[in-house]
């Protein structure tokens, strides 16, 4: 059976793919391990990287006023990420490292059994949603992902580099906030 130790023991010795060449450390999530909310991005970044932690830069401030907004904080949700490890210059990561990563997210999820998951961007919402998934026009809609009610948003980043995206944003927390309330309150 796997297990929060054991499965974060596995990831941290990955080297299914070629980005645990270049990693100083494996991001496998922070939170609660009791969660209701899941929040899933595409991958670490550098700061991320070299502290072992997602969503720690400038776009992890942002994120963390994000959760403000929903009232709550990164001791009451879970944060991880489609890939565990950080693609070179921020690229991308490719469909083979999601691939290579991504029975590690599903166990992650197995084990927290959230109620809602959010997957921040267009990578994650791809992964998770449909493959299709286009962040511009389907951001804020709900869908079921094996009996879990899961949406995309705009990363934080993106919000960084083009903020006319946050009203929209901001009405799409709101909705999530409502949801997270009335599915805590079945």
């Amino acid at each position: 059976m796997v297990t929060w130790e054991s499965l974060e023991q596995t990831c941290a010795n990955c080297s299914k793919c070629a980005l645990c060449q270049s990693r100083n450390n494996v991001v496998f999530g922070i939170g609660s391990k009791t969660a209701d909310i899941m929040f899933v991005g595409e991958g670490p970044g550098e700061q991320e990287d070299l502290q072992g932690e997602p969503f720690v830069g400038a776009a992890g401030k942002l994120l963390d006023d994000m959760l403000s907004i929903i009232d709550i904080d990164r001791t009451s949700c879970y944060i991880a990420n489609i890939v565990k490890c950080r693609p070179p210059h921020n690229r991308d990561p490719e469909d083979s490292e999601q691939d290579a990563c991504i029975e590690y997210l599903h166990n992650q999820i197995l084990l927290l059994r959230p109620k809602m998951i959010v997957c921040l961007g267009r990578i994650a919402a791809r992964r998770l949603i449909d493959s299709d998934f286009r962040i511009t026009k389907e951001h804020g809609m709900w869908y079921q992902y094996n009996g879990i009610w899961i949406t995309g948003l705009y990363h934080p980043s993106a919000l960084l580099r083009d903020p006319s995206k946050r009203p929209e944003t901001f009405v799409d927390l709101l909705m999530i906030r409502d949801k997270l309330h009335h599915l805590r309150n079945q």
